[in-house]
């Protein structure tokens, strides 16, 4: 991986991934469906993992790009 963009990208598309996996299990939490090892766990926590899971889907990846985005030339 020579280009530097792709690996940015790739970046950019995994944190979005990982925003969707927490947003989903928070969810499954949230209404009382998740698998087993997950059951345990507090309705309340569901819901802080989903609002974190849809941050990071939303609005990280803009970060990201905003803070790795190459600077205009004059």
């Amino acid at each position: 991986m020579s280009d530097p963009a792709m690996g940015k990208f790739f970046a950019l598309q995994a944190v979005r991934l990982s925003g969707a996996v927490m947003l989903l299990l928070g969810l499954m939490i949230g209404t009382g469906r998740a698998p087993s090892f997950l059951a345990g766990l507090p309705l309340e926590a569901g819901y802080a993992l989903a609002a974190v899971g849809m941050v990071e889907f939303f609005f990280v990846p803009r970060l990201l790009a905003r803070k790795w985005k190459t600077p205009d030339r004059q």
